[in-house]
């Protein structure tokens, strides 16, 4: 193994302080810290939903900060095009008069680029993220660029507010490692905001990690073991998610429409890596395989008619899952 234990447990008091950094601004919100953290640490994109003004943005904004990225805000609004957030070739002349066109790069080009609401721009637009999030190349007039390292795509959307929007369809969803619902917070976690916003006090972040340190910890969870006893674990999660599968239970034969993927169990493994480094762990284990499931699987499974009317969800579906395996239940 190229990293040894001492490096595993380095890299874990580092990141534990880049948690730390980012509660100096950010008030609750553990597990959308978290998770954002595991998505950044396995190279993926992650998607936040939850209501307007619970600090989507000032969340992925301040890990940006403490993580010494570049970063951009897109704001997805019906009338933006896909040159908006790729940029475009424009006539420039040069020192002799002559014209030439030159490439003036969009938003896009940032290590860490928001996704601000997502659902607002037109499927086209939508579109033009695919290439980026999944080959972190942009074309542009035939010509292929490469995005900056590390980049990450982290986008929000308004679960409440469908007027006006164009949903993810499901390629575009499974291009994010995972789904993170940002819940409402407490009356404790109220007050605490307040206080930190409405004052006269700044809270200054300081950069703790650099895009080097970056690098570096996600090669560390690359190389992450994964016992085979782990992988089967969490195979026979998102097979029990196929509603036509051998290892279907009751509840998701009939509630769910269909199921996770390759990419879902993909997720699993690289979001459960991401949680043992975090924990200075260089093995998986099954506590780790069951913290990420739901995030991991939560916008990879359906509804059906049936599961809809009577108020379910994945979340709920998955938790079910979660039980049974545990009791030996599909194994």
């Amino acid at each position: 193994m190229p990293f040894s234990e001492q490096q595993y447990n380095e890299i874990s008091q580092e990141l534990q302080l880049v948690k730390q950094e980012i509660g100096k601004f950010i008030v609750g919100q553990e597990e959308a810290i978290e998770f954002t953290l595991y998505s950044v640490l396995a190279d993926g994109h992650a998607l936040l939903e939850g209501l307007p003004g619970l600090g989507k943005t000032m969340l992925i904004r301040t890990i940006s900060e403490v993580l010494d990225l570049s970063f951009s805000r897109i704001q997805f609004t019906p009338d933006l095009m896909p040159t908006d957030i790729t940029g475009t070739n424009i006539i420039e002349r040069t020192e002799n008069g002559k014209q030439q066109f030159v490439f003036q790069p969009g938003p896009l080009f940032s290590q860490m680029v928001l996704a601000d609401e997502i659902n607002r721009a037109t499927p086209k637009t939508q579109s033009a993220l695919l290439e980026a999030m999944g080959e972190k190349t942009v074309t542009i007039l035939g010509d292929t660029k490469k995005m900056a390292k590390p980049f990450f795509v982290l986008a929000t959307q308004n679960p409440i507010e469908m007027e006006g929007t164009y949903p993810l369809p499901e390629a575009q969803m499974d291009r994010f490692l995972c789904k993170i619902v940002v819940p409402y917070p407490s009356k404790k976690e109220l007050m605490e905001i307040m206080k930190r916003t409405t004052g006269a006090i700044e809270v200054e972040l300081d950069k703790v990690m650099n895009s080097d340190g970056l690098i570096l910890a996600q090669q560390m969870v690359k190389e992450v073991l994964v016992a085979d006893e782990m992988m089967e674990y969490a195979v026979n999660l998102v097979v029990a998610t196929n509603p036509q599968g051998e290892m279907a239970l009751p509840d998701v034969q009939q509630y769910a429409m269909y199921g996770s993927g390759p990419r879902g169990l993909q997720s699993i493994i690289k979001l459960a890596k991401a949680r043992a480094v975090m924990q200075g762990r260089f093995h998986v284990s099954i506590a780790d395989i069951k913290s990420v499931a739901k995030p991991a699987l939560r916008h990879r499974m359906m509804m059906n008619y049936e599961g809809e009317a009577e108020g379910k969800t994945s979340d709920d579906l998955i938790e079910s899952i979660l039980n049974s395996i545990q009791q030996g239940v599909g194994l």
